[in-house]
């Protein structure tokens, strides 16, 4: 454990550091669109097909990835895989699927590849009921070849069967992509999308409170600083983190037991705003 980890915990009362990407992921905060979305993507595993994750940076698409991937993860026989490297060529793209879903792939045939694979999925489909389940993060980096293979290996019995469930997860370039005349028959079957916006300040203050409560310190900010954080974040969530963050190592750095305004002024050089003075009451001006 590091020096700065061990303050945390004795100086702040914290079990980990709330504003970093990599909290556990039930301390996530699931903001009421993705509830939805999941709830969505979690009965389309019975029926197979595309759905769709986009957003600006920082509005949380990896965070609701995350987030689907641990409530699929948790459903019995439903098998979740996720493509770590969605630029590969079509050639590397088949050998990432044969890994994932344990299917042994010879490049050099690839309709044998294309063929194993389904049958791969039909059988679990056969024994579970379920749609094997694809994440693929980044997915505006995709070839437009493998985004288009992609649709031909999950579509079964001309097109009106699906054999397999895939998330795609991208920044806006995604959603401009799939307006391309190569890629309508992709986005014509994305059965639900999540477009992620800007979020309102309550929300961004709820998403604030939720990750020191789950931390264990509630009380780590007043509330007057997190409205200044949240002010100052234009509702973006990753931003509001990163601002935290650079406020929770200036109060590791100067021992603070709570982060208020006077730290945030201090730490952005902000002059402090002052009371507005009126003549005293009772006196003649």
């Amino acid at each position: 454990m590091t020096s700065n980890n061990k303050k945390l915990l004795s100086l702040l009362g914290l079990k980990w550091n709330p504003f970093l990407s990599d909290v556990p992921t039930e301390a996530l905060y699931r903001r009421k669109d993705v509830a939805s979305f999941i709830w969505r993507v979690e009965n389309l595993v019975m029926d197979g097909g595309i759905t769709c994750v986009t957003g600006h940076p920082g509005y949380g698409k990896s965070v609701a990835l995350r987030l689907i991937a641990e409530q699929l993860g948790g459903l019995r026989d439903v098998t979740v895989a996720r493509v770590d490297r969605p630029q590969s060529g079509l050639g590397d793209f088949y050998r990432e699927l044969g890994e994932l879903f344990s299917v042994p792939l010879r490049v050099s045939n690839r309709y044998g590849g294309f063929q194993e694979l389904r049958k791969k999925w039909r059988q679990h489909i056969d024994s579970t009921l379920f749609r094997p389940v694809l994440l693929i993060d980044e997915a505006q980096a995709m070839q437009t070849v493998t985004l288009s293979e992609l649709r031909l290996l999950l579509a079964d019995e001309f097109d009106s069967r699906r054999i397999l469930t895939v998330v795609l997860g991208g920044d806006m370039r995604l959603a401009e992509r799939l307006k391309d005349i190569d890629l309508l028959p992709l986005d014509r079957r994305i059965r639900s999308r999540l477009v992620l916006t800007a979020l309102p300040d309550e929300e961004m203050r709820k998403m604030l409170e939720h990750a020191l409560t789950a931390a264990g310190n509630k009380q780590l900010m007043t509330p007057a600083v997190m409205e200044t954080i949240v002010a100052h974040s234009a509702g973006n969530p990753s931003t509001m983190m990163n601002t935290a963050d650079e406020l929770l190592a200036r109060a590791i750095a100067t021992e603070r037991s709570q982060i208020d305004e006077k730290l945030f002024f201090e730490m952005y050089e902000i002059p402090k705003p002052k009371s507005p003075k009126g003549p005293t009451p009772g006196r003649r001006s």
